[in-house]
């Protein structure tokens, strides 16, 4: 308790310090040596701002006796603060709020004992009106201020009005600094050139200047000395040209700025070390003050750093998306799920033989004069047989005499019509179970299609959930690095996207869009490597928009090598290469069975559905699954072995998922890895569970994909092993061919299946 009560009294300390300062500048501050209406003013205005009135009014005093130490001027300090103190407790115990209109009637009144003191010395009455009059609006204009800053806080941008109080109030500081020297150092420059440092760096250039002119002309009215203006809005210019660049840039600026006006343009009556020394404290202050302090005084003056009105509008808009995808993918949930529970549940063996039992026996023994002696004296025997011959024909495909019992034969007439019976009944009920099975798989189709597309849908919504953080700095950069480059650019937007990614969007000429300096510049303003990945034309004609993004840790080349089948017009090997979102890159073989037109369209339709599904941004399990009951669907068998890998270029892994595929290798030097399968081609089970297989990769590593075509050419897998170990190849392009013709030596330059090889390079972005 007591360090906290200790803090409480530093800091009332160090507030009546600080109070005793600006009114003693007020004191000073004057026009044309004749009014002084400040002090006063700016005492009522404190007051109206919620300020400790026992820290004022002491600090009050304590100025003004030390500005001019006299009779008359204590009575007249004295009057001024018993008319604020009295009021101000009246109005308090009776627990009323006093109006701006009685508070203008107090400060007018507080300035009595001064205008008496006045006359009777002989001062001018009606200056004396003047003085209290321009008081009285000096105290008007900081309240506006003060409401603005004090009360409201840093979180509006203020008006014109507040601006022109603002201003107000620096002019008058101005006009009492410049009258407080000590031994030539100019409390006036410290004022001023940390004032223009702050609003270069936080406000527009309108405001920069405009406060540099007011410090000026505040020395001007109370001096009649105009020699500071020049150099404090040459201070404002060099403070605005280096803007953009880091502070330090300002301060040398503006530390030039002062060097040449005092010694080469002799602009002071004095100059050496203790006149510059004012700006050197003054920019070590501005050095010193964080960023987050800088950006929150920006958004009083409408130029934070954020440019909040945009990002307000794009995230309020990323948000309604949000909500909207989210409730779009719950939709097609739904669908998939209604279409799962449509799914026809067939019945058991048992179940079916019993209904085919019965309808043989409705069919066949229902006229047969000898009904009711079979059913009852053989009831059980008879019943034992058809179930066997419905079990047999389901099993063998139909039954013949020589399935009937001899024991039936010789009793039963109607052996003929049983045997089409049983073989037409269970031929129609397998076609049924047959068609039912494709709806029912076409059933699961679709909701598996629903539920992929849930998925995207979700996963676009959880994209846009997060909001984005614009940089108006970089864009200032960007802006003034691309002029220096004579890039004409004439607009740039740059944000996060998430932790990993920032985007910039340039608008440049169309004859500038191709020059690679472009990406030198926006990687050495953002600090990473940045990679064109868009462009098209902009609405403005002439112009050009250039997207580029963080580029990954990892890129890729690749090389391709083929070879179709001796005899055979077309190869039943497709490959497949296309770079994804999110940086992420697809290579693929299909092998469709066999070779020829027939193997290439199978290879060719799973190659470019799984393509497709991949760039819709599907899953895996989604995708392979949708594929496979494509095939199956079809009544000829349609196989296809697939080889599929997914490249993630940020963090180096690679999903690995193989079906029917031979081995893929990774080469690196450290040796060869080995990835194997073990499940069955695409198509010829309708149930497919894919196994995927991650692998972590690092840079000058070499992945090598084949088809079997390659593979079956040696002898085994450790054979061709060793052979792709013992090449000693870095171009990607001429590993293929290598290991193309080594597969083609083996059986001496004859081609005895379709040939494929992908081989990828992985290096460092």
């Amino acid at each position: 308790m007591k360090k906290i009560n200790l803090n409480n009294y530093l800091n009332s300390l160090l507030k009546f310090v600080i109070f005793i300062f600006l009114f003693f500048v007020l004191f000073k501050a004057n026009i044309n040596n004749i009014l002084s209406p400040f002090a006063f003013g700016m005492l009522f205005a404190l007051t109206w701002a919620n300020q400790k009135v026992y820290l004022l009014a002491p600090a009050y005093l304590v100025a003004g006796l030390l500005n001019q130490f006299s009779f008359e001027n204590a009575i007249s300090l004295l009057c001024t603060l018993f008319v604020l103190i009295m009021p101000y407790f009246i109005h308090i115990l009776c627990k009323k709020n006093m109006k701006k209109w009685e508070f203008g009637i107090f400060a007018v009144l507080s300035q009595t004992a001064q205008v008496v003191f006045e006359i009777l010395s002989g001062f001018s009455p009606i200056l004396s009106v003047v003085n209290i009059v321009l008081g009285t609006l000096f105290m008007y204009s900081s309240i506006v201020i003060f409401e603005a800053l004090i009360i409201r806080g840093f979180t509006n941008k203020l008006t014109s009005l507040e601006l022109v109080s603002l201003f107000t109030i620096v002019l008058s500081l101005s006009a009492g600094l410049v009258n407080l020297n000590i031994y030539n150092f100019s409390f006036l420059k410290l004022f001023v050139s940390f004032l223009i440092l702050v609003f270069a760096y936080s406000s527009t250039p309108i405001l920069t200047l405009l406060v540099a002119i007011t410090g000026g002309l505040g020395a001007l009215l109370s001096s009649n000395n105009p020699m500071y203006v020049t150099p404090f809005v040459l201070w404002a210019l060099l403070a605005l040209i280096f803007k953009n660049h880091h502070k330090i840039f300002m301060i040398v600026g503006v530390l030039c700025v002062e060097v040449l006006a005092g010694l080469y343009f002799n602009l002071y009556t004095s100059f050496g070390i203790v006149e510059v020394l004012p700006l050197i404290l003054s920019s070590l202050s501005f050095f010193l003050i964080p960023k987050k302090v800088l950006n929150e005084i920006a958004v009083i003056f409408n130029f934070s750093k954020d440019r909040l009105a945009m990002k307000n509008v794009v995230n309020r808009n990323r948000e309604l998306l949000h909500k909207r995808l989210g409730n779009l993918a719950e939709v097609f949930n739904d669908m998939n799920i209604i279409y799962r529970n449509m799914l026809k549940k067939n019945m058991t063996r048992e179940d079916v033989t019993k209904i085919l039992n019965e309808e043989i026996c409705d069919k066949i023994c229902s006229y047969c004069p000898e009904r009711n002696h079979c059913h009852r004296t053989f009831q059980e025997d008879t019943k034992k047989v058809f179930d066997e011959l419905i079990n047999v024909a389901f099993d063998r495909g139909r039954v013949t005499l020589l399935d009937i019992p001899s024991y039936l034969t010789s009793r039963c007439k109607q052996t003929s019509a049983i045997l089409g019976s049983v073989n037409a009944l269970t031929s129609q009920y397998k076609k049924y179970l047959t068609m039912m099975s494709d709806v029912d798989t076409s059933k699961v189709l679709i909701a598996d299609q629903l539920l992929g597309i849930s998925k995207v849908i979700s996963s676009l919504s959880k994209e846009v959930e997060s909001n984005i953080s614009f940089d108006t700095v970089r864009e200032n950069k960007i802006l003034d690095e691309l002029t220096y480059h004579n890039v004409v650019c004439i607009d740039t937007v740059v944000y996060e996207k998430d932790i990993h990614t920032e985007i910039a969007s340039l608008v440049v000429r169309n004859e500038d869009s191709a020059r690679l300096r472009i990406e030198d510049c926006v990687s050495k303003v953002c600090g990473c490597k940045m990679a064109l990945y868009e462009s098209f034309p902009s609405v403005r004609p002439n112009y050009t928009v250039l997207n580029l993004r963080t580029a990954p840790r990892f890129d890729c080349i690749f090389g391709i090598a083929q070879k179709t089948k001796e005899n055979s017009k077309v190869s039943g090997d497709t490959y497949s290469l296309v770079r994804l979102d999110g940086d992420r890159i697809l290579f693929a073989i299909s092998d469709g069975m066999g070779s020829g037109e027939r193997a290439e369209d199978v290879s060719e339709i799973s190659i470019s559905l799984i393509e497709n599904f991949y760039k819709a941004g599907f899953d895996n399990e989604i995708i392979l699954s949708t594929v496979n009951k494509l095939l199956n669907l079809h009544k000829e068998d349609i196989f296809s072995a697939l080889d599929i890998g997914v490249i993630d270029l940020r963090n180096g892994i690679v999903d690995f998922i193989k079906m029917a595929s031979p081995v893929t290798h990774i080469l690196n030097e450290d040796g060869v890895k080995v990835i194997t399968s073990s499940t069955l081609p695409m198509g010829i089970v309708e149930d497919l569970n894919p196994i995927v297989k991650k692998e972590v990769i690092n840079a000058n590593d070499y992945i090598i994909m084949v088809s079997d075509g390659i593979s079956d050419s040696f002898e085994n897998d450790e054979v061709f092993k060793e052979e792709i170990k013992s090449l000693k190849i870095k171009n990607p392009q001429e590993l293929a061919d290598a290991i193309l013709n080594k597969a083609l030596n083996q059986n001496n330059g004859y081609a005895v299946d379709d040939l494929t090889v992908l081989v990828l390079k992985i290096f460092e972005s």
